[in-house]
């Protein structure tokens, strides 16, 4: 038995059990490692058990067993090296959630190629910089994003999956006919690069993270504990392929546990579609971004629950709100567990399996992880910059921005890599997100969390979603705003901006409260989901700084005197 199967085995034994786990688990200790050929492909021989099933928006079901994951790898392997892919050759994957997805990453981990998963919804500039700046040398898109690669310079090879295949471009269905059997040319170190991603970018270039063999395979063991994955689970993770968390929850941590992934394709997400979907197919641990389940919570999930076999329900991507842990509590009986990580590392804290979930809290440390909170002169604080100690073994962590060694050194020094990330720690080791180092600001020389006023917001009845700004403002530097999407049904107006504004002044202390509220369709947020609080402060900022005229749907607090009779503080 491999030193990372006697890990993995000992998270499963304990993962209801935090204090042995946290206390008692060690990184394994690797020199050579394919996770692929060491792991995957000795767990799946055999294993008629599903690994990947698919279902379409015509209720069309695609299943694959493990066997034939491990056999077709093999297959999609011998075809890659005859198409030029070598070791260390850096591969850009553009497709969605098929089949081919999944072979070509277990092929290009078989192989030692460099996956750099893309989004389709990248732009024609944004992938010249990825080929550019990825050294990229093969190229395997679906059949309708080749025509974005049209006119890009590059001397890298071009296979299109699917029905539609360009000229210049070589058929994927072509492996089909490829050789059965795979060999490795030489071994694979557990420190050699495997995946090349490029952050979201929300405020300059997408940065290059570099992780290896071990760092993302062996890393998302955390993940696999946080999740509360066991063998046989049936797991689906709702997020796009090209975000990490795709590798996360759709690859890595679900085949570490021997749980199926679960993928539901649709068009158009559709809550009371999804639920049904959930209770049809079994579907017993899912994990969903804030988003969706600010959606799903408008459905009656009450009346589904008899039908549904979930076991673990959890949110990811931003920090949950207090008001959905609890309505999904109240309907379900399921406590929906949060958690944190990054592009850059694995999870790193988490509400873990049978453990007391404090509503607004992302968890405790996960096992493998020392975490610490650092004040600006980077000494440890009860609140500070978000951290992870170096000191000792940190495997689910990058390597590095290969691009730039002065960002590495900007985030890991003093012994720590620090997150960027704001949070505060209680007695008892839970940790509660405050905001990007970025996000949080000052109002009258007070600072606020976004985060906890747009918690605050959304038990509004007439509230789905918000983001809350600084708005320039002369005497207090800066008020909070909220921008407010409503629920469906509820109409914009000054009657709905002032009862807004009466709910935020019952609930929050006086140097809190929204002065400013603007009611938009919609708020901009990165492929992952998360809300691009950047682009709405710079939009606030020339919109002050213009003629002096409110922008559409905005109400400020002084328009109603009626909420006058407040304290000095106001």
């Amino acid at each position: 038995m491999s030193a990372f199967t006697e890990a993995r085995d000992f998270l499963l034994r304990h993962r209801s059990d935090y204090d042995t786990a946290y206390r008692d688990f060690r990184w394994p200790e690797l020199g050579e490692f394919n996770w692929a050929l060491d792991y995957f492909d000795p767990m799946a021989r055999g294993n008629a058990a599903d690994a990947l099933v698919i279902v379409g928006e015509d209720g069309a079901v695609l299943r694959r067993s493990f066997d034939e994951m491990a056999r077709r790898s093999d297959q999609v392997a011998s075809y890659l090296r005859g198409m030029g892919v070598g070791r260390g050759d850096r591969v850009l994957l553009m497709m969605g959630n098929e089949v081919a997805l999944w072979e070509l990453m277990l092929a290009c981990i078989k192989l030692g190629a460099v996956m750099i998963p893309a989004t389709s919804l990248l732009t024609a500039d944004d992938l010249l910089d990825r080929l550019e700046r990825g050294a990229v040398r093969h190229v395997v898109a679906a059949g309708a994003q080749t025509g974005k690669f049209a006119g890009l310079p590059g001397d890298y090879t071009r296979v299109a999956v699917g029905t539609s295949v360009a000229e210049g471009w070589h058929d994927f269905a072509a492996s089909a006919h490829a050789p059965a059997h795979f060999e490795p040319e030489g071994k694979t170190l557990a420190t050699d690069p495997l995946l090349l991603y490029f952050t979201s970018g929300t405020t300059s270039k997408p940065k290059l993270v570099l992780h290896t063999h071990e760092s993302y395979p062996v890393g998302h063991l955390s993940t696999m504990y946080w999740l509360g994955l066991k063998p046989g689970d049936r797991h689906l993770n709702i997020s796009s392929p090209g975000w990490a968390k795709h590798a996360w929850s759709c690859f890595f941590a679900p085949w570490n546990a021997g749980a199926c992934v679960f993928i539901y394709n649709y068009g158009r997400f559709h809550a009371p579609t999804m639920l049904d979907v959930l209770a049809t197919h079994g579907v017993t641990s899912l994990c969903a971004p804030p988003t969706v389940w600010r959606m799903l919570i408008q459905s009656d999930l009450a009346a589904c629950k008899d039908r549904l076999h979930l076991r673990e329900v959890i949110g990811a991507g931003e920090p949950l709100n207090p008001e959905i842990i609890a309505q999904v509590q109240q309907a379900w009986g399921l406590t929906l567990r949060d958690g944190y990580g990054q592009t850059e590392t694995c999870a790193q804290v988490g509400n873990t399996p049978g453990q007391l979930l404090k509503p607004g809290s992302m968890g405790r440390p996960l096992p493998g992880y020392r975490i610490a909170l650092l004040d600006p002169d980077d000494h440890e604080a009860s609140e500070g910059e978000l951290s992870i100690a170096l000191a000792g073994k940190t495997t689910g962590l990058m390597t590095g921005y290969e691009d730039s060694p002065e960002r590495t050194a900007e985030v890991m020094r003093a012994g720590h890599y620090h997150t960027g990330d704001t949070a505060m720690r209680d007695a008892d080791g839970y940790i509660t997100f405050v905001g990007r180092a970025d996000d949080v600001f000052k109002a009258s020389d007070y600072r606020i969390s976004p985060f906890e006023l747009e918690s605050v917001l959304i038990e509004h009845e007439a509230v789905m979603e918000a983001a809350v700004i600084p708005s320039p403002d002369p005497v207090r530097l800066a008020v909070p705003k909220a921008c407010v999407i409503l629920r469906p049904g509820r109409e914009a107006g000054p009657e709905l901006a002032q009862a807004i504004f009466a709910f935020s002044r019952e609930k929050l202390a006086p140097y809190k409260r929204l002065r400013r509220i603007e009611f938009v369709a919609e708020l901009p947020k990165t492929i992952s989901g998360k809300i691009r609080r950047v682009q709405l402060r710079a939009q606030e900022t020339a919109l002050r700084q213009g003629d002096g005229q409110r922008g559409p749907g905005e109400f400020f607090e002084e328009d109603f005197p009626a909420l006058r009779g407040g304290t000095a503080a106001d």
